[in-house]
């Protein structure tokens, strides 16, 4: 009676278990058939979705396209930007040895000094001239408001005759290649006189008066 009383348990028990798993199934063939039909598309929908996927993958190539032009326009454009920036000593060179003569007393009022100065000026010219002809050319800064992206300022100069900021003195010429700044030009501009230089100069005056 026990053995049979523990096997109708043992059956009792293992249908729950059963039938768990036959619900578990059915459960996943009905999400199977599902997603079956979520992917099933009609013949227009396909064909949309190839349209999209041709349009993306035109917009990708013709974006590709424009940036390998883009690309092949800068090279040939600013190629030589390292070259030219360099180059640009030949004229700082130029200008340095130019004023050095110029500032030796032992030659001054000479005609070799004459001579030699409107020789350097020749070259500085003809090298300005070969610049240009390859889109390099000069920033104009004297008399300008300074301009940071043109510009860098050295020193302040005081000068009540003209605005603050007025570029008045031209250190190293800046260039352009292009629109794209080859190097700044180095600059002095104009400041108001402080307020303590006039003071001094007023009581300079009052001392004098007395």
């Amino acid at each position: 009676m026990e053995k049979e009383q523990s096997s109708n348990n043992e059956e009792h028990n293992s249908e729950p278990k059963q039938s768990s798993q036959d619900e578990s199934l059915a459960k996943e063939s009905g999400q199977d058939k599902n997603k079956e039909k979520v992917l099933e598309l009609t013949p227009e929908e396909k064909i949309r979705e190839l349209e999209d996927k041709l349009t993306r993958t035109f917009a990708e190539m013709e974006n590709q396209r424009r940036r390998f032009e883009k690309e092949k326009e800068d090279a040939f454009d600013y190629g030589g930007f390292a070259f030219a920036r360099e180059a640009l000593n030949l004229i700082d060179n130029l200008e340095r040895s130019k004023l050095s003569l110029e500032n030796d007393e032992s030659l001054q009022n000479t005609e070799a000094l004459k001579k030699t100065i409107e020789h350097f000026n020749i070259i500085n010219k003809d090298l300005i001239s070969i610049f240009e002809k390859n889109n390099i050319k000069p920033i104009n800064a004297i008399n300008k408001k300074l301009d940071p992206n043109f510009h860098q300022a050295m020193i302040e100069i005081e000068d009540d005759q003209k605005e603050p900021g007025i570029i008045i003195q031209e250190i190293q010429k800046g260039f352009l290649m292009r629109d794209r700044l080859l190097r700044p030009s180095l600059v002095g501009v104009s400041k108001k006189t402080s307020k303590k230089d006039e003071k001094s100069q007023e009581n300079q005056d009052k001392s004098q008066k007395k």
